[in-house]
């Protein structure tokens, strides 16, 4: 049971040129509370937060722990407050030890100025197994855990500077159900210690899980917060998007065209064996299994990031060979990869570069850049995907993560493929660009393009697939027909029930 208001965050404003980021945001957190914060990417979650944790400072509006007026102008003020942020993207240094990362900056040295490394250890451990955390041993390697135990020394981390209030931002973005479950476990024993937790997530069915109150903001306004018992899904995304949600997915279109792909006993030099499909026009063909299942290294061996080492490749009728992405993208192959940000963009260009950088080679007469053309590509392409952006000089890491996908996906349309491979499009994206996304992967499908789609979230591999292929251990189980396309029989294949 929540206790007493420990954080209040009254009428919060803040500017930027040109730009209201943040209108009038209020935010009441009580001790002991798991409290999600809401809304769209680009409604201003991010900027809310970096003013909680000193990164910015607000125009207007007054922060307030237990009762007092707090003055937080630098991340040290945070830290004295004892806030701490976990951000999406981990803030972890991974050939450091876990010790290192929890304590770095704050190392204690004996007089000859030698690092106390046995304290420390000491410190760390009594740390972890304070929370259940005894399985991650503190002179390991950060780059040796999986991602669910890298969060785990985040929050660690946190704990080490005794902070009352974490932040967690897409904290399961990258976990598999099982790691979730185990970082949810975590969660609840930090509420019985009365750490209360700001809990930011577009995965819907997990606010219901582990949230106790919820607030959303819409386009930098607070839109209303209220109990997590008090809602449902359809209110939480009406309040979201500002306008109601019936069916997010679009309705299917059964008319798959003639064969245009086919993979033929692919097999890599790793644990990677047989995998056989074909494809049509106007098909998506959906690839569903847990973490690790092999999923993503058969689009990487496609689109030959990765060797082959067995096996044939076939687009329309004509066996490939395919040892680099450029022979992938000739062949007509595009790739919208699972990392948007580290594989899909370059973050410092603008969304004009971004897109036509897959095609320099069209766009270039001589030494000069055809710019009517370039122009007439990369406004053709954000009008088609709705790319809202005040203009296409805009750097890409500055948009919205629905705004950045539909970039990646702008850069590869323009290569005009005939196979195009979605790895996990949605993720880390907000519900109203989810469903434009999903209307996109049909109109697309409907060009007679054929789609590879990679998701771990089933909702969309049931509502997008004209068949499902299954992954189990690096094996392929079998591929799922229309009528055998539902939940109970996916995960049986998925899990080897």
């Amino acid at each position: 049971m929540a206790g007493k208001t420990i954080l209040k965050m009254e009428n919060i404003r803040k500017e930027f040129p040109g730009v209201v980021a943040l209108d009038n945001i209020s935010l009441d957190l009580k001790e002991g509370e798991v409290h999600a914060l809401l809304g769209e990417n680009g409604a201003g979650k991010s900027t809310l937060i970096k003013v909680l944790a000193g990164i910015h400072q607000p125009d207007g509006g007054v922060i307030y722990i237990d009762g007092e007026k707090a003055e937080i102008k630098t991340v040290q003020d945070a830290q004295h407050y004892r806030i701490s942020v976990i951000h999406q993207e981990l803030c972890l240094a991974g050939n450091m030890t876990v010790t290192e990362n929890i304590f770095l900056g704050r190392m204690e040295a004996d007089r000859f100025g030698m690092v106390k490394d046995r304290e420390l250890n000491q410190k760390a451990r009594e740390i972890m197994n304070t929370f259940g955390l005894d399985e991650i041993e503190p002179t390991q390697k950060v780059r040796n855990l999986t991602t669910a135990q890298q969060q785990m020394v985040e929050i660690a981390k946190a704990l080490s500077m005794d902070a009352r209030i974490i932040v967690m931002d897409e904290p399961t973005s990258s976990l598999s159900n099982k790691e979730v479950k185990k970082l949810f476990d975590f969660i609840w024993l930090l509420k019985q210690k009365k750490i209360s937790i700001i809990y930011i997530s577009h995965r819907l069915e997990e606010i219901f899980e582990i949230c106790d109150t919820i607030t959303v903001i819409r386009d930098g306004e607070y839109i209303g917060s209220m109990p997590v018992k008090e809602t449902n899904n359809e209110q939480l995304m009406s309040m979201m998007v500002g306008r109601e949600f019936k069916n997010v997915f679009p309705e299917k279109d059964w008319n798959q065209g003639k064969e245009i792909f086919r993979v033929e006993n692919l097999s890599s030099p790793y644990r990677l064996k047989d995998i056989n499909f074909e494809l049509h026009e106007n098909e998506v063909l959906g690839f569903y299994g847990l973490v690790g299942s092999g999923r993503t290294e058969i689009m990487r061996m496609i689109f030959g990031v990765d060797p082959i080492e067995n096996g044939k490749i076939i687009m329309e009728g004509k066996e490939l060979s395919i040892t680099c992405p450029k022979e992938a993208i000739n062949a007509g192959i595009a790739l919208c990869p699972e990392s948007r940000k580290d594989e899909g963009l370059i973050l410092i260009k603008d969304i004009d570069y971004n897109i036509t950088i897959s095609i320099m080679k069209e766009l270039i007469r001589g030494i000069k850049l055809n710019r009517k053309k370039n122009d007439e590509i990369v406004h053709n392409y954000c009008s088609k995907l709705r790319i809202k952006t005040p203009s296409y000089k805009q750097k890409v890491r500055n948009l919205s993560g629905g705004n950045q996908q539909k970039v990646v996906l702008a850069k590869w349309l323009a290569t005009r493929p005939k196979v195009l491979i979605l790895d996990e499009p949605t993720r880390g994206i907000d519900v109203g660009a989810k469903q434009e996304i999903y209307q996109l992967i049909k109109e697309l499908a409907g060009t007679g393009i054929g789609i590879l789609l990679i998701s771990s979230e089933l909702p969309e591999i049931i509502n997008l697939s004209h068949r499902v292929l299954v992954m189990r251990e690096m094996r392929q189980v079998g591929i799922l027909e229309k009528d055998e396309i539902m939940q109970e029989t996916i995960i049986r294949n998925a899990l080897g029930g």
